[in-house]
């Protein structure tokens, strides 16, 4: 498991990199994307639902049905797919939890997890979808194709 994300969110980044890695709007079937990433249906379908609902996934329904990105991966980033299931508070909030821990109220790490956090959110954003399953695939990783 992530030490960032939540299980959904982790089920969410693989199967969007796996249909970005599909021809553009070809269907794949939840069967096929949880079979293949090895994730539990029920669990995956839901999650599918809720990229559906944010725009990032188009469903379409009957025995030929299935999902395909919504838009170019060009246009998505990691970060709308973490913010579409997780939301943006590992980047807002404190490490430790602490609700009042802010600049003028700082924990003992809080220097450091902000520069930490400016990191991630730059990471999460400066790629797109496409960027990273090409860089993926030139690095000949093979557990998602």
């Amino acid at each position: 498991m992530s030490i960032l994300f939540s299980r959904q969110c982790e089920y969410a980044l693989q199967a969007i990199f796996y249909l970005a890695l599909k021809p553009h709007g070809e269907l794949t079937s939840i069967r096929d994307i949880t079979d293949k990433l090895e994730i539990p249906y029920h669990f995956v379908a839901k999650i599918l639902q809720d990229l559906t609902r944010k725009k990032l996934l188009r469903s379409h329904k009957g025995p030929s049905g299935g999902f395909s990105l919504g838009k170019s991966a060009k246009d998505i980033t990691i970060f709308q797919i973490v913010e579409a299931i997780d939301g943006d508070g590992f980047l807002k909030n404190c490490l430790f939890g602490f609700p009042k821990c802010d600049s003028d109220n700082p924990c003992s790490v809080h220097e450091q997890w902000e520069k930490i956090r400016e990191d991630i959110n730059k990471m999460l954003t400066s790629k797109s979808i496409y960027e990273m399953t090409n860089s993926m695939k030139k690095l000949q990783y093979n557990g998602i194709s």
